[in-house]
């Protein structure tokens, strides 16, 4: 599922925005991006968004810019060494001239440098902030859903049509297939006497085999457990259960299928396993 979610914060004495994206993926697979200053907390935002998000390719970006930019500095105790070892060296070696502001100034770490990066802050302050961008992706992800459902309870509208259309045309399948099977033996036995208790057993048998009742039972169940799947998720991931359940329901189709033996009702099959595709391909990404 895709969403986006940001949200602004401090960081010790940094101003901090984290932005959250995800697209579509079928496992949690994260991108971190964190100022140097805070790759050593990589782990624990990488945890928080395991916790929030189980599914889709989540890229979480965080850049940080100082509150107050910190000046250069004199180092005056530095200033003080740097002056009495000039001096010592003029006395030393009798040099002429004292010892001037310019030369101290250019001698090594006289002149603090402000840090470019600032590593003040707790994992807390930073966690806190990817935190609250996650749970505007979230709701973003969530009105998605929403919308993904109703999608996704049409098709199943449209499989249900399948199912009763098949329904309706399996007991005349089975009377025309007896009818068949009595006209096939009357002209292979050419108007001899017809043993009607063992033709009844096989008709039996034969109608035993092409029944899908079984199946047509057990696909309607897994509809309505999928069904309720989307209505009373409780804010719970859903997609590895709807996932298994289109699982059990192509079996059930491949089932009727290779007994169907009519035209009709493999028509059908094929426009249920078509419908499943969709479905398959919506739910892949679904959380």
């Amino acid at each position: 599922m895709t969403g986006f979610g940001q949200a602004d914060g401090t960081v010790g004495t940094s101003r901090v925005s984290v932005e959250v994206r995800t697209v579509n993926h079928r496992f949690f697979s994260p991108s971190i991006k964190l100022p140097g200053a805070f790759a050593r907390w990589e782990a624990d935002v990488r945890e928080a968004m395991r916790l929030r998000v189980s599914r889709g390719h989540v890229t979480l970006t965080a850049r940080a810019e100082r509150a107050q930019a910190a000046a250069a500095g004199i180092d005056e105790a530095r200033v003080a060494e740097v002056v009495a070892r000039l001096r010592a060296v003029h006395e030393r070696f009798g040099l002429d001239g004292g010892v001037d502001l310019a030369t101290v100034l250019r001698m090594p770490d006289v002149i603090a440098s402000p840090r470019e990066e600032d590593e003040s802050g707790t994992v807390t302050e930073l966690v806190a902030i990817a935190e609250r961008a996650l749970e505007g992706l979230g709701r973003a992800r969530a009105e998605e859903g929403e919308r993904l459902a109703v999608v996704l309870r049409q098709r199943l509208e449209l499989l249900s049509a399948s199912l009763d259309r098949i329904s309706a045309r399996a007991p005349e399948r089975l009377l025309a297939q007896r009818d068949r099977l009595r006209a096939a033996v009357r002209e292979l036995t050419d108007g001899l006497a017809v043993d009607e208790q063992r033709l009844a057993q096989e008709i039996a048998i034969l109608a035993d085999r092409l029944d899908v009742s079984e199946e047509m039972d057990r696909f309607r169940s897994h509809i309505a457990a999928f069904r309720l799947a989307l209505s009373d998720s409780n804010g719970e991931p859903v997609g590895k259960r709807l996932g298994f359940l289109l699982q059990e329901m192509v079996r059930e189709a491949n089932t009727t299928g290779s007994k169907g033996a009519d035209s009709s009702i493999l028509h059908e099959v094929v426009a249920v396993k078509e419908e499943l595709e969709r479905i398959r391909e919506q739910v892949e990404n679904l959380e």
